[in-house]
Formats: structure tokens, C-alpha cells, sequence
């Protein structure tokens, strides 16, 4: 049909979109740029420094748990306890987790809180209040147990407990000086807990763990086992430590003295069986923890060791040959004259063998034996019984004395250190030197722990002429001694007693220093003893009035303990019974 024309395609052809070749380069070098940056740093995360993102993520989830472990026991040599462990609770505060969950709201509970701990009421709300941003805060160390369940009970939020121990003195003032303390953290103080604080520790335990946001454990990621502490056993027997603290408690008190001090020495092994003072402290009470109170005087104190120290000097003339049993001494009218200072004895003796110069305290009779012989002589026995040395206790604050070194000596230096004057010692050292002498001349450390076997020691003066001296003192405790008051019924003791002015500065004060040292029995000797009254009040301040009764009475006492026979009617060496008929 004419005039009709094609009909056309009603869909119009989408237009072809045209590439444009900068903007696709643009765009695939900026993906390509950023996948390299990505690439990048992954890779220096991942590879060059991935410790600092993981120690950032261990803080946030990791936490680590110490395990705690018990300190060490105590005991003494028969097994009693002197010092135990017992769990407590530390309690603390995480002050953002308290305002977390509503902060001091419920104040009444709070209050209870620091009723409970003992503390100020408005002084912990106010801490914890100044302080929102902490995580820890300890609010009472060493809580027991039944006011940890209270606490528990408050159910406060943020308030938390751990595991700790508290040291338990069963033995308290009696054997406080010697065992000692320990601080709030556990670590020791003075005495045997300082001194042995390494070996009465132990290790603690941890325990490594992840904690989601919630705080449950997710992993445990690695567990220490703890190393509880060792136990210790001491050589003191618990008994002897009592009656020796209650004797020199009284002793203390009935001469208004400014301190006492006692210590007793096994004579076969050296080991310490009673170290007391008084005044002592209530280790349990740290209110009473007062520095006047806790210096152990036994081995931190100096006295002159006076009268006491005469038997060495009577050993040492034997050892030297200068003196036998037979050697006679004029001591003339009681006052010698030295190079222009005058020597004095308390009475007359006159002629006097050694066992009556001893007997007598003649301060005249050993000033001749000491000026008889090289000053080297006499000091080397010193030395050689432990004076200015070391007692072996291994307890800290031990003193050494004051032991005289000089090139050139005067007479009448020579002669006072005869008699006690001129060097200073501490009461374990005198009683060091007189377990010397009980065990016939073998010298041996002393030791606060109980020993396995005993400790060879060393000669250090002939069996012969100790047993001579030790002879001659048993006569001091008879009629007509110096220490009839330290005697003890039916057991054959011999002891010296010594009365010295106190130090000062420049010079010597007006107070006095009275003690006894001995040992006992004779026969067998066993128990060496040193008994010290610092500054007696009143009319009676020697030696003899106010340390002889506590020796005999503490030595008696500890006889029967130990269960020694008496041997008053035993004989003792042929050389005694020769050296009696003279």
C-alpha cells in the first residue's frame, strides 16, 4: 500500500557509556594504595612489633593471682610451738567499680564496713571518694576470718578479700626477744624471724588467667606451684625459757632495776637453752612493739665483765707456768700500789693460794698473776674463750664488745684487766667463755638451733688445769665465798659473781651493773649460766645480793627439768681431792 511507511523500533538504544581512563586509573591506583597501606601495616603489626598491641590486650584481660604461702613454724627443741601462721583476709576497695554500681548509696552498709575494720567512719567514705579512678586500695591488712565472713555477708560492690597470714606467738613476752617479730607484709622483724627470714618464707605460687569483660575466667594460661616455708626448730627448751623470764621478770621488779638479762648454754654442744630480758614485749600487740622493749640485751648490751672474768686469769697462770695449786700470793694489807694508782681488795686476804684468791675475789691476788705474765698471754685466753668474738648465734644486733689492741701497756692496765675492767662483753660472750671452761677447755660456737650431732670445737686450754679452776670455783659457792647465794642443794656448783659501775661517757656513772656466772654440776658439767641485773635501785646493787639468788634458784630449777642427779656427795678428781688437803 502506498503512502504507508516502515514502523520504527519504539525502544530507543541505551547510549554506550564511555570509559574515561584517568578517573579508572585514579580510582584503581587509590584501592591499590590503600590495600598496600592495609598490606602494610598489618604486616609491621603482625611482624615488626606485635608485643605492644599483645601487652595492650593482656592488660585488659589477663590478670595474675599470687597464691600465698605459709611462713615457716617455729618450735623449740622438744616441739613446742613458738611462732605458727594463721590465715587472715586482706581487705580492699576497687573505688571504679564502686561508683559503677551506684556508688555510697546504701551508706549504712558502708558504714558497717569501717565499723566492722575499726576505722573512721566518714575517713574511708571520704578516701574512697577522693580516689574514683583507682582500681585498688586497701581499706584493713590482716582481718581473721570471722570478720571476713561479716564483711562478706555486706555484699558490697567493689570491696574485695586476699588471702593472707598472720604470725601467732603462743610463747608471747617469754621467748619474744629471741624469736621476734614479723611486719604487716610478712617479712621478719628482729630476732630469729629476721634472722631466718629467707628459709621461714618460702615462695609464692601464681596463677595466670584471661578474664572476659565480665570477669569470668576464660583460660587458664599457667599455674606455679607455691613453696610453703620451712620449719625451724630452735635450740631453747620452752620450760627453761619460762621459769628463766618469770625469775628475772621478779628480779627486775624487786630491785626497781633498769633491765635483766639471763642466758643458759648447754656445756657439751653449745647449744643456747634459755635467752631472756626483761623488760620484754607482747609480740601479738604491735602497740607494744616499742624499741626499749625489743633490743635482745643478752647479745646487743656491753658490761665490764669484772669479778667474772677472774677464773681465766687464775687458767691463764696455769697454762703459762707461772702459778701452780702450791703457788702462795701475799696480798698483803688489801691495797697495792701501780705505778701510782692503787688496787683494792673488799677485804683482807692476805697469803692466799689460787683457790682462796678466787674464793675471795682478791682483785690484788690476780693482778699479780696477770702482771707474772706476757699481757699476750692473758689476752690470748681471752680470745681463745670467745671474748670479743662472735658468739656464733647468727642473730642480728649482735655486739662484739670492746676487746683492747694497743702496742704498749701500763702495770696498772694489766692489773685492771685482770679484774674485769678495761674490755666489755656481752652476757651470751661470758656465758660462751664459762661453757669453755665447763667443757674442760674445748671451745665451741654456740647455736640457737638444735643441733644433729654435736660440734667437735677446738682445744683451746688443757683438761688438767680447767678441771683445777673449775674445782676452785666450786669453793666461791661454799662458806666463806663471794657467791655462797648462788649454791644449790645437792648438786656441786661452782659460779663467780661481779659488780661493775656503769659506763658513761668520760668516765663511770653511780649506777651498777650486778651479775653471776657459773656452772653446774661440777661433776659432769651440763649448764653454764650468766645472770645480769642492770642498775639495781636501793641498798642492794652487788652481785651477790641480787644475781646470785636468781642462779640458784633458775639453776635449780633446771636440774630438775633435765633430770641431772645430784652429785653434792659424788668425788671429784683426784686432782680436787689432793688440791683439798693443801
Amino acid at each position: 500500500m502506498k503512502g504507508k511507511t516502515k514502523p520504527t523500533n519504539q525502544r530507543a538504544k541505551k547510549p554506550t557509556p564511555n570509559l574515561i581512563r584517568w578517573r579508572f586509573v585514579t580510582v584503581c591506583f587509590c584501592i591499590s594504595l590503600a590495600m598496600v597501606a592495609l598490606i602494610a601495616r598489618a604486616a609491621f603489626i603482625q611482624v615488626i612489633e606485635p608485643d605492644r598491641l599483645l601487652q595492650e590486650g593482656d592488660m585488659r584481660s589477663v590478670r595474675v593471682k599470687a597464691l600465698h604461702s605459709a611462713r615457716g613454724i617455729i618450735t623449740d627443741r622438744n616441739g613446742d610451738s613458738l611462732a605458727v601462721s594463721v590465715p587472715v583476709e586482706a581487705v580492699y576497695v576497687d573505688p571504679v567499680t564502686v561508683f559503677k554500681n551506684g556508688g555510697l548509696k546504701d551508706i549504712d552498709r558502708w558504714y558497717a564496713l569501717a565499723d566492722v575494720l575499726g576505722i573512721d567512719r566518714q575517713a574511708m567514705v571520704n578516701r574512697i571518694e577522693r580516689n574514683k579512678t583507682k582500681r585498688f586500695i586497701y581499706l584493713q591488712r590482716q582481718v581473721g576470718p570471722a570478720v571476713a565472713d561479716y564483711i562478706s555477708g555486706l555484699r558490697l560492690p567493689g570491696i574485695g578479700m586476699n588471702d593472707e597470714s598472720r604470725r601467732f606467738y603462743p610463747a608471747g613476752e617469754v621467748s619474744a626477744h629471741l624469736v621476734g617479730v614479723t611486719g604487716i607484709d610478712g617479712r621478719g622483724l628482729e630476732g630469729i624471724e629476721r634472722g631466718y627470714d629467707g628459709w621461714l618464707s618460702g615462695e609464692p605460687g601464681r596463677r595466670t588467667v584471661r578474664k572476659d569483660r565480665y570477669g569470668r575466667v576464660v583460660e587458664v594460661i599457667s599455674k606455679e606451684a607455691k613453696e610453703e616455708g620451712k620449719p625451724l626448730q630452735l635450740s631453747i627448751d620452752q620450760r627453761l625459757q619460762a621459769i628463766s623470764y618469770r625469775a628475772i621478770k621478779q628480779a627486775v621488779a624487786d630491785y626497781r632495776a633498769t633491765s635483766g638479762s639471763l642466758v643458759m648454754v648447754d656445756v657439751r654442744t653449745g647449744e643456747v637453752l634459755a635467752m631472756v630480758n626483761a623488760p620484754s614485749y607482747n609480740p601479738n600487740n604491735r602497740a607494744d612493739l616499742k624499741s626499749f622493749k625489743m633490743r635482745n640485751r643478752a647479745i646487743t648490751d656491753v658490761f665490764e665483765p669484772g669479778s667474772t672474768i677472774k677464773p681465766l686469769v687464775v687458767l691463764a697462770a696455769l697454762e703459762n707456768g707461772v702459778a701452780d695449786k702450791s703457788t702462795i700470793i701475799d696480798t698483803g694489807n688489801g691495797v697495792m700500789s701501780i705505778g701510782g694508782a692503787r688496787v683494792r681488795d673488799v677485804s683482807k686476804v692476805g697469803e692466799a693460794n689460787l683457790r682462796k684468791i678466787l674464793q675471795k675475789s682478791s682483785n690484788i691476788g690476780v693482778s699479780k698473776l696477770s702482771l707474772s705474765m706476757p699481757v699476750e698471754a692473758l689476752l690470748g685466753l681471752y680470745s681463745s674463750f670467745g671474748i670479743g668474738d662472735a658468739t656464733g648465734v647468727n642473730l642480728v644486733g649482735e655486739s662484739y664488745g670492746l676487746y683492747p689492741n694497743r702496742r704498749r701497756w701500763s702495770d696498772f692496765e694489766r692489773a685492771t684487766l685482770s679484774f674485769g675492767y678495761g674490755l666489755s662483753i656481752t652476757p651470751a660472750q661470758l656465758a660462751r667463755a664459762y661453757a669453755v671452761l665447763g667443757a674442760e677447755g674445748v671451745n665451741r660456737p654456740l647455736s640457737i638451733l638444735k643441733t644433729e650431732s654435736v660440734v667437735p670445737g677446738k682445744q683451746v686450754a688443757s683438761q688438767e688445769n680447767t678441771r683445777k679452776v673449775l674445782d676452785m670455783l666450786e669453793s666461791v659457792t661454799q662458806e666463806g665465798g663471794s657467791a655462797r647465794r648462788a649454791a644449790v642443794d645437792g648438786y656441786r656448783v661452782g659460779a663467780k659473781t661481779g659488780t661493775a659501775k656503769v659506763a658513761v661517757a668520760g668516765g663511770y656513772g653511780d649506777e651498777y651493773i650486778g651479775y653471776t656466772a657459773g656452772i653446774a654440776p661440777l661433776s659432769e658439767p651440763r649448764i653454764a649460766m650468766v645472770v645480769v641485773i642492770n642498775e639495781p635501785q636501793g641498798d642492794k646493787y652487788y652481785g651477790g645480793q641480787v644475781a646470785a639468788p636468781v642462779f640458784s634458784d633458775v639453776m635449780k630449777s633446771a636440774l630438775q627439768i633435765l633430770n641431772i642427779a645430784p652429785d653434792a656427795q659424788q668425788p671429784f678428781l683426784q686432782i680436787a681431792n689432793t688440791d683439798n688437803r693443801n
